[in-house]
C-alpha cells in the first residue's frame, strides 16, 4: 500500500453474483462519512459515461457472452475511461474512491473461468492501470448456491445477463478463482464472510477498512 500517500484511498469489493457489494459499499461510505471521510462510489464496468455506455453494450439482459478476448478488450476500454475521467482525478485530488468491481473481476470472469492468458492480462494492466492499484480490495465470500438465489431475487422478471446465467458449477469455480487470488495477494485482498445480515457484514468490512487504511500507523490523520 501507500501508493496514494497523502492523497485518496482506492478500496475495491470483489466477489460472485449476489454477494452483496452495493450494500456493503452503501454502508461502508456512511460509516467513512461519520469518521470525516467523504468517499467516491462507483463501479465496473461503468463509472463514467462513456464506460457505462460500454456496460450496457456487455451486460444486455437476455444477450450470450462475448468470447473471453472480446470480452476483456471491451472491460478494459471502459476502465481506461473510468481510470482517466473518475478514479484517478478523485485520487489525486486527495478523495477515497470505493468501486463496485475493478480489475480483479477481468482476472477471475475472463482470466481464472476463462481461456485469457495471465500474460495477456498483464500486458493491459501495465497498459491501461499502470500504477493506478487498490489500496485495499474486499473479497465477499458466499456459497455460489446462494448468491445466485439472492441474484434471482433482486432481479425479479428481467431476464439474466450472460454472466447470472451462467451454471452453477461455473459459480462455484467463481469462488475459488477469488479465494486463490486472495491467497496470491494476502497484503492487499482479504476475504469477508457475506453469511447472516447485512450489518454483521459491514462490521466485518469496517473492521479491515479501519484496521488497513485508518490505523496510526498507515499515515491518515484519522483513528
Amino acid at each position: 500500500m501507500g501508493q496514494h500517500e497523502g492523497k485518496g484511498r482506492f478500496i475495491t469489493l470483489e466477489g460472485g453474483e449476489g454477494t452483496g457489494k452495493s450494500t456493503q459499499i452503501r454502508l461502508l461510505l456512511a460509516r467513512l462519512e461519520c469518521v470525516g471521510i467523504m468517499a467516491h462510489q462507483t463501479r465496473e464496468p461503468g463509472g463514467s459515461a462513456d464506460a457505462e455506455r460500454i456496460r450496457a453494450f456487455i451486460l444486455e439482459a437476455g444477450q450470450s457472452r462475448f468470447t473471453p478476448l472480446t470480452e476483456t478488450l471491451l472491460f478494459f476500454a471502459a476502465r481506461n475511461d473510468h481510470l482517466e475521467t473518475t478514479i484517478r482525478p478523485a485520487l489525486n485530488a486527495g478523495k477515497w474512491v470505493v468501486s463496485d468491481r475493478f480489475a480483479d473481476s477481468t482476472r477471475v470472469y475472463q482470466g481464472c473461468m476463462g481461456t485469457l492468458d495471465t500474460t495477456t492480462l498483464e500486458r493491459l494492466e501495465e497498459l491501461i492501470i499502470g500504477e493506478t492499484r487498490p489500496d485495499l480490495t474486499l473479497i465477499l465470500d458466499l456459497p455460489a448456491e446462494i448468491g445466485l438465489a439472492r441474484a434471482i431475487a433482486r432481479r425479479g422478471a428481467v431476464a439474466a445477463d450472460g454472466f447470472e446465467a451462467e451454471s452453477l458449477a461455473y459459480h462455484r469455480g467463481l469462488r475459488q478463482c477469488y479465494l486463490d487470488l486472495a491467497n496470491r495477494e494476502p497484503d492487499r485482498c482479504f476475504i469477508v464472510d457475506a453469511a447472516g445480515n447485512e450489518q454483521d457484514v459491514a462490521e466485518r468490512v469496517w473492521y479491515i477498512v479501519s484496521e488497513r487504511l485508518l490505523a496510526p500507523d498507515n499515515g491518515h490523520p484519522h483513528g
